[in-house]
């Protein structure tokens, strides 16, 4: 038997340390946690001051068993579960459940990165397990399953079964049921833009945009307006007042925290949350590669921190220089501004483990999606180690009686960064080339432009959209956006339809209750300080217990006037206008694993259900690649809109001259005879 045993969450890491140590020692896996709260009841006793239970989870105790023969046996045990509240927490229950002797040495490490520096590191630097970090993990623990285990029957007798409610779930719904409020809300404003083609040389034209009169904004209404301009400017010439040209920097990114990892994986790469961390866990646990065994290729994948390690500054700036040359790297490093809700600093931001792991290298060894998230993060850090991106810039102003034209050019003068990493808003700026003009330059008008725009509405909140607000809020912590977004969906509350988040009635008739009779649970003021009351737990400041002491009282007041107050709420279900095939009644719109779906009303009798979404068989016309969805909006009315995420094109009416898709056009044929 092994002098030293180490015990890590997961099996996959088993693999990667077991390089690193010698046979003195042996590398066990925990799986996650092996004590938690029972399911079958609350497991708190509130009126004991809020003493909880644990048990040994179904299933887990030969596990159990066998790590704490495992440690009767070893000199020394090392807890190296995750470095972070929860993985902390599981080392307690650990040592706790191993009920060892002061004499046998259990002590704790921690490494943000595998690999073998950090390992050696961690072992030679055991710590006593800090309690700080587990009693607000307890904290945490003890109000969610408060929240949940009380207000959750309230949402059973007052809606239907099977409903829930969570502390950052409920902010959640109560944003995603504002958005559409507002969005149902909103009224179009009219609005026009003016351009101006002006004559340059002999046969060229160039576009000038209306600013506003007497060096003052002027906003263009209606059409009334726009004439107004027009006439006034008669004949007259547009004469040059003023040129300036100058150089804008656009900053390298920081390297990536959870929260960004997420909203980039779900902007660049169609990843939902849950997709994205399940993928960073594998290229985190660790990756076969030939030559090298099983290899860890990320830093841990739940932080707040941007911090990089000196040590990977230096291995990025030397791998910049070798490929790009000095003058790509920057000499700054770059810190995200302090939020005052950084609980995880003491971990870095995510980067690769080994820089010279570059993705086209190793990609025959990733699934496409690990592929795909590697590239991104391994960019994304070499990016921010480059320097920022420079633009020459050129504004020139016209005058034409008073009313004011501008011309504005932005072309890339050094690509810096971008040569590595660009995000959706880093596309190159088309600005047309402007023509060199000096000041009183005079030029003729040739034509007008005049176009009638609408206000849109606020987007629906996407995943990524969401996660980005709640961070800016100060709700929940990278660990928890993945499981609070699959809950919502899970449950019901939220369907997604291309990326978007859209609350259902199920969904609305709980963020009713939840807003008239648990006010402070969906105030994210009220979630965001209890976040800051679980970080002074961790720093020590605040005893534990003293959180739950001050919590509950107001919400078992809130539980006793709901369930006196409260009226039950019957949720309607959406019907369409499309018939069953089998029995003639009209389908209704039900929800299932993957999304929505039609169903007979008149189930168990009648069990007839059909996709949600009809094949059209006709081309998108905008991206010539994917296929036409027959869809149907909230109220019915069906429009008809490409396939792809990626693409936003929608139509009342199938395009006359549709392509139709081999194979279809029996079918296609009959959809577009029907209109």
């Amino acid at each position: 038997m092994s002098k030293n045993l180490v015990i890590v969450e997961s099996p996959a890491k088993v693999k990667t340390i077991s390089k690193f140590l010698g046979k003195d020692y042996t590398i066990e896996a925990s799986m996650g946690h092996l004590i938690d709260l029972p399911k079958s009841s609350i497991g708190i006793d509130i009126d004991n001051d809020f003493e909880i239970k644990y048990i040994t989870i179904r299933g887990k105790g030969k596990l159990l068993n066998k790590l704490k023969s495992k440690a009767k046996s070893a000199d020394v045990i090392y807890l190296a579960t995750d470095p972070d509240r929860e993985g902390e927490t599981i080392s307690w229950h650990l040592k706790e459940a191993f009920n060892l002797p002061d004499s046998k040495k259990v002590c704790r490490i921690s490494f943000n990165e595998i690999t073998k520096n950090a390992v050696v590191n961690a072992i030679s630097s055991p710590r006593e397990i800090d309690m700080n970090l587990v009693n607000s993990q307890q904290a945490r623990r003890a109000i969610d399953r408060i929240v949940g285990y009380k207000i959750s029957p309230i949402l059973w007798e007052k809606v239907k079964n099977k409903l829930s409610a969570g502390r950052v779930q409920s902010v959640a719904l109560r944003l995603i049921s504002e958005r559409e409020d507002e969005i149902n809300r909103f009224v179009p404003d009219e609005y026009w833009t003016l351009s101006a083609n002006l004559k340059v040389g002999k046969n060229s034209k160039f576009e000038v945009n209306f600013y506003g009169k007497d060096g003052k904004k002027q906003e263009l209404k209606c059409e009334k307006d726009v004439l107004e301009v027009i006439n006034a400017i008669g004949n007259n010439k547009f004469k040059v007042t003023d040129v300036k040209k100058s150089q804008r920097e656009k900053k390298a990114p920081l390297p990536f925290t959870t929260s960004t990892m997420q909203q980039e994986a779900g902007k660049l790469l169609n990843f939902p949350i849950s997709k994205t961390m399940s993928v960073a866990q594998k290229l985190y646990e660790g990756i076969d590669l030939p030559g090298r065994g099983t290899t860890a290729l990320i830093t841990y994948l739940r932080t707040d921190s941007t911090r990089i390690a000196d040590e990977a500054i230096v291995a990025c700036k030397n791998y910049i220089e070798q490929n790009y040359g000095n003058a790509y790297v920057s000499d700054y490093i770059p810190v995200e501004k302090e939020k005052g809700n950084k609980v995880q600093d003491a971990h870095e931001a995510i980067r690769p483990t080994y820089i010279d792991l570059v993705p086209a290298d190793i990609k025959d060894s990733l699934s496409k999606d690990e592929y795909k998230l590697y590239s991104l993060i391994w960019r994304r850090f070499v990016a921010c180690r480059m320097k920022n991106a420079i633009y020459d810039t050129e504004k020139v102003t016209f005058n034409a009686n008073s009313y004011v034209f501008n011309a504005n050019s932005s072309k890339i003068a050094f690509q810096g960064f971008l040569t590595m990493y660009k995000s959706l808003e880093d596309e190159e700026d088309k600005s047309a080339k402007i023509p060199e003009f000096k000041v009183d330059d005079e030029l003729e008008l040739d034509s007008f432009n005049k176009e009638q725009h609408f206000t849109q509405p606020p987007a629906h909140f996407t995943e990524s959209s969401l996660v980005k607000l709640l961070e800016e809020n100060g709700i929940g912590r990278p660990s928890t956006y993945a499981p609070t977004i699959n809950t919502l969906l899970k449950r019901r509350y939220v369907t997604k339809e291309k990326k978007n988040l859209f609350i259902t009635e199920l969904g609305m008739a709980v963020n009713n209750i939840m807003t008239r009779a648990f006010n402070d649970i969906v105030d994210e003021k009220f979630t965001a300080n209890m976040e800051k009351q679980l970080d002074e737990v961790e720093n020590g400041a605040v005893e534990w217990k003293n959180v739950l002491r001050e919590f509950y009282p107001k919400l078992k007041e809130e539980l006793v006037s709901a369930e006196n107050n409260l009226e039950k709420i019957s949720i309607k279900e959406e019907v369409t206008e499309e018939k069953c095939e089998k029995c003639g009644a009209n389908l209704v719109v039900k929800y299932g694993p993957y999304g929505k779906f039609l169903a007979c009303p008149n189930f168990p009798n009648c069990r007839y259900t059909k996709s949600y979404f009809e094949h059209t068989g006709i081309k998108c016309p905008e991206c010539k690649e994917h296929e036409l969805y027959k869809l149907r909006t909230k109220k019915g009315r069906i429009f008809y809109g490409c396939s792809s995420p990626d693409c936003n094109y929608m139509t009342w009416q199938i395009p006359k001259d549709a392509e139709i898709i081999d194979g279809m056009q029996e079918y296609a044929e009959k959809v577009k005879d029907s209109k």
